[in-house]
């Protein structure tokens, strides 16, 4: 993946005023993420009420790139309609990785399909991550902010650089806080990501923990910038990362000698002198430690060699971070983690670390490692057309789901070919009509348009259009509804941000699909056929 070089082992300015603008009132997370802020006791999570909370999430990243904003944005398949299938498999929180430059005044937002994503057209990035925060609350959502880099350019050993300095890294990270305050949607900051390992003992020059040094002792600098956001929002979690090896350090494997090599792990991963050197906050309850955890598509560890593998896995696991779990020091919610499944040996490994996490509420919590199809070392969640699902991933991780209230999804969810849940189809109202047109065919496929009028009196709340295909004709994927297809039926279920149709008004159901190109047969509305 362009973001990272997976392990320190085997690797050799403020915010304008802008800014601060206020978002729109939050809508109160309940059910599946618990009401109202949350806070931690022990190893638990919890919510206002004092209800255990488990996020079960997953990563949307783009923002820390050039493109300054979400990927997959210039897709057929509307970014509500994705968060839509993200919240009917069954995640609960999304994490959104960014970096300073987005937040930049005159940052510009690229890459967008204005035809698919109309409402976005010339927001700049933090207005776009204002109305997917806005969307994921009504979902149920959660949301985690995470400081993915200094800048554009690329993750740094460091929390800050020669361009970037601590003070603007802080200051970005108060205006944050001031932003999205009373905003219970947003619940915390995930401060830094992926500190690690540079330069060679004794030489080194990256993120160590609990060495003392002001400039690269990880752990003394979440503290610094933990607490300043408390100071603004004392309501959020913080969420701290590990290290790669704790004296901020390569092991030399030039000089022949391993007696004073230490133990490193992957890039913010190593939390094994979290126990000695605790992050301190201000605010108590407010600490969440947040591990990354990766498969041999992201590098081979030595560990994946073990002859007893994968029986290894949970003694490495409590040796890096897990300890702070099961010792009830700390919440674990693992923010990154992931795979392309290319090996048996990764399906195991994802096996074993979900089951590592426990069942239930009371597991701990994560984020997968992401929606993105475009991670280059784990692929994504979505397949390349941002709208159908890796089935062999979400078939491992959704057991361990706990769903956002106003989701369809169960704890285990068996998902569409498209990855949502459709509606069952509302009773018939009234008429309709339908003209197809078709915008584009190649040898193979098909490009095209259905536009549905509803011509009864009476405003359907929800629609769903119907039609068949003739056998051969498969679909690809659709956008300004949520196009699922069943044998030779396909249908178009209203996106819960345009879920009503007046009467006179009309729809254009748009799609792609596989074979002879064929107009839409027996097409209906809400069960009314279409003239």
């Amino acid at each position: 993946m362009f973001r990272r070089v997976a392990l320190a082992t085997a690797a050799a300015g403020a915010l304008v005023a802008g800014l601060l603008a206020a978002l729109p009132a939050a809508s109160a997370a309940t059910g599946g993420t618990g009401t109202g802020y949350l806070h931690t006791s022990g190893n638990k999570i919890l919510d206002s009420t004092g209800a255990t909370v488990r996020l079960t999430g997953l990563n949307w990243f783009g923002m820390e790139t050039d493109n300054k904003t979400f990927h997959g944005l210039w897709a057929s398949n509307p970014w509500r309609s994705q968060l839509d299938t993200m919240a009917s498999l069954g995640y609960n929180t999304l994490r959104i990785p960014f970096s300073d430059d987005a937040l930049k005044s005159d940052a510009v937002a690229t890459s967008i399909n204005t035809y698919t994503n109309p409402d976005l057209v010339g927001l700049s990035p933090l207005q776009i991550l204002d109305k997917v925060i806005g969307y994921a609350g009504t979902k149920g959502m959660r949301v985690i902010l995470d400081r993915h880099r200094p800048t554009a350019a690329g993750q740094t050993a460091l929390w800050y650089t020669s361009a970037v300095s601590e003070t603007t890294w802080i200051n970005d990270w108060k205006a944050l806080a001031q932003r999205y305050a009373g905003n219970t949607t947003v619940i915390g900051a995930d401060l830094h990501n992926e500190p690690h390992a540079e330069g060679t003992k004794p030489n080194s020059t990256g993120a160590c923990w609990g060495c003392g040094d002001q400039a690269r002792d990880w752990r003394l600098a979440a503290e610094r910038a933990g607490n300043a956001i408390l100071g603004v929002q004392p309501n959020w979690l913080i969420f701290v990362e590990g290290v790669s090896c704790p004296s901020g350090g390569l092991n030399n494997t030039y000089d022949n000698d391993t007696s004073n090599d230490e133990d490193c792990g992957w890039w913010g991963g190593n939390l094994s002198q979290a126990g000695t050197y605790p992050v301190r906050l201000n605010v108590a309850n407010r600490l969440v430690y947040s591990p990354h955890e990766y498969a041999t598509s992201v590098y081979h560890q030595t560990w994946f060699d073990d002859p007893t593998y994968p029986a290894n896995m949970p003694a490495i696991w409590d040796h890096y971070w897990g300890y702070l779990y099961k010792q009830n020091i700390a919440p674990i919610m693992m923010g990154e983690f992931g795979t392309t499944l290319a090996s048996n040996i990764d399906k195991v490994w994802l096996q074993n670390l979900l089951a590592y996490t426990g069942t239930g509420v009371t597991g701990m919590s994560f984020t997968y490692w992401a929606w993105n199809p475009n991670s280059g070392d784990t692929g994504g969640i979505a397949n390349d057309d941002w709208t159908t699902i890796n089935q062999a991933k979400q078939a491992i991780i959704s057991p361990y789901l706990i769903p956002p209230v106003g989701s369809t999804s169960t704890t285990s969810p068996t998902p569409s070919t498209s990855g949502s849940t459709s509606p069952s189809t509302p009773p018939a109202t009234g008429a309709c009509t339908a003209t197809y047109k078709q915008d584009n065919a190649w040898q193979g496929g098909f490009q095209g348009s259905l536009t549905v009028k509803n011509t009864g009196t009476g405003t359907l709340n929800p629609w769903t259009a119907t039609w068949t295909w003739p056998s051969g004709v498969t679909l690809v994927n659709g956008w300004n509804a949520t196009v699922t297809q069943s044998g030779t039926t396909v249908t178009a279920a209203a996106p819960s941000y345009a879920a009503s149709l007046a009467a006179g008004a009309s729809v254009t159901i748009g799609f792609t699909a596989n074979g002879t190109a064929s107009a839409p047969a027996s097409a209906k509305l809400n069960g009314a056929t279409c003239s």
